[in-house]
């Protein structure tokens, strides 16, 4: 016997299901009468203590996310304090994000676009479509890996110099994201199938593949910057070397006996059927990945034309402050998110409401102790990356600025998610869009011409504080419509 299964109309969905509904689909699936049970698991999203569930469920999350941007906050550190070239060469390194967010941003089309359809073909107890999809994913991430190589090798020097470089930094740059560069595959291949370990339930495996590199750098950024005196080479090295091994560490497991998907060569091909849906689902992350891309290149920019040097540094740290404050929110939601979901195809509105209110109430309240947090310890947060008195001058000083959104910001931080666990992903899109597309880049490029380079830093609140309050009335408006029909039925 065969079940048809309409996923906003899902009772005893399991967490494949939650995923599947995270992720946009609101289709059918059929699923046989042997495999039903596999539907029937993870009830303790639907029933047990909230709070309890959302801390067993958001900490692994938290984790995961925080030890995953250590590799970048990391080396910005150890590089910022380097004798005699700190500012210079933190400055250098900071022009090279773009190219390191859109490397790690095509990772995401496989990682969020394959492994959730893998967990339901796993689901299915379909394990031969499972790896098959992995397979794919695998061809799609060395394709990828040949293309960045080739473009950004060949174009370089005019991006980095389009970046902000000076004669300066630029050595600095060309340096570090030349090496960085010829471990593209290695970035590839974990941060691109490690969603696949998560997918078949190995959250602890995934999240050591992720913590065994970093721990890696951790040692190896200190003794090759210092004691073998190498700089920005050292962090380089350090940094490949370290993805290198957790790259290893995952195709190691995914191709053992002990992962529920095996990955072989044989496998690893183009096939259309499998390869399409994949891209479909991964475009949307992709994009709000890569647009950080854009940001960092127009605002690098602009500080480099109104500023010079020394802002281009400062927005090194802002931009590394930025992301050690809003990685553990991320992680924070994204753990929260299946539980939405899943109540959502459950019909549980009530255990819905309650947990978004929770979610949407926690990261309000992150973002206005962060915002008096940043600016209170400006000083103290600059000195983590830089010895250079005037660089932590200009850090103060442009801090009660930059971060004076973030007080309001928490609200969209709390709704976005909420949209996407709610099969809204469109709504989600367009809020990410709005923000980074719409509002902070034109402010970026226009504010300027009347404010200085000050105007470049009012650009950052200025967006924040918009878009929050434009996801907070769609999210208002836009809730009991979502929820009303489903109730209806």
């Amino acid at each position: 016997m065969e079940y048809k299964i309409n996923l906003k109309k899902q009772i005893d969905g399991g967490f494949e299901v939650a995923v599947y509904l995270f992720c946009g689909y609101t289709g059918n699936i059929t699923i046989k009468d042997e495999d039903r049970d596999l539907y029937m698991d993870d009830k303790k999203l639907g029933t047990e203590k909230l709070s309890k569930l959302m801390r067993q469920m958001a900490l692994p999350s938290i984790v995961a996310q925080v030890i995953n941007i250590l590799y970048s906050i990391i080396d910005r550190i150890y590089i910022g304090h380097i004798p005699g070239a700190g500012a210079s060469a933190l400055t250098g390194v900071g022009l090279t994000l773009p190219i390191i967010t859109f490397v790690a941003a095509f990772s995401r089309i496989v990682g969020a676009g394959g492994a959730p359809l893998a967990a339901i073909a796993l689901g299915r107890g379909d394990h031969e479509e499972a790896e098959n999809n992995m397979g794919v994913g695998t061809f799609l991430l060395l394709m990828f890996t040949v293309g960045i190589m080739v473009v950004f090798y060949i174009f370089k020097r005019p991006l980095l110099y389009m970046f902000g470089a000076s004669d300066a930094t630029f050595p600095y740059a060309d340096i570090y994201i030349s090496i960085y560069l010829i471990g593209t595959i290695f970035v590839q291949l974990y941060m691109g199938l490690n969603p696949y370990i998560i997918a078949e339930g190995n959250s602890m495996t995934a999240m050591l593949s992720v913590g065994i590199g970093v721990v890696l750098n951790m040692i190896l950024d200190p003794l090759l910057i210092f004691v073998f005196k190498w700089g920005v080479v050292g962090a380089a090295i350090a940094t490949v070397i370290s993805q290198a091994v957790s790259a290893i560490w995952v195709v190691t497991f995914l191709a053992g006996k002990k992962s529920a998907m095996r990955l072989t060569l044989k496998k690893i091909r183009y096939k259309s059927s499998l390869a399409k849906p994949m891209l479909a689902l991964g475009v949307s992350p992709f994009v709000m990945t890569s647009t950080e891309s854009l940001i960092s290149i127009v605002m690098n920019h602009q500080f480099a034309v109104y500023g010079g040097d020394s802002y281009v540094g400062a927005f090194t740290i802002l931009q590394s402050i930025m992301q050690m404050i809003n990685v553990p929110i991320q992680g924070f939601t994204q753990g929260v998110q299946p539980i939405i979901s899943f109540n959502y195809g459950a019909n549980n509105y009530g255990r819905v409401r309650k947990t978004y209110r929770v979610m949407i109430g926690m990261c309000f309240l992150y973002g206005v102790i962060i915002t008096g947090g940043s600016i209170l310890f400006a000083g103290q947060l600059a000195s983590m990356f830089t010895t250079d008195a005037a660089l932590i001058a200009l850090v103060k000083n442009s801090m009660r600025i930059f971060m004076f959104g973030m007080f309001l910001f928490g609200l969209q931080m709390g709704i976005q998610p909420t949209f996407v666990s709610l099969g809204q992903a469109k709504i989600s899109l367009f809020i990410a869009v709005f923000r980074k597309i719409i509002l902070l880049i034109p402010l970026a490029l226009i504010l300027p011409f009347f404010m200085g380079v000050n105007g470049v830093f009012f650009a950052e609140p200025i967006s924040d504080i918009v878009s929050a309050v434009t996801a907070s009335a769609l999210f208002l408006t836009r809730i009991n419509k979502i929820l009303a029909p489903q109730t209806a039925g």
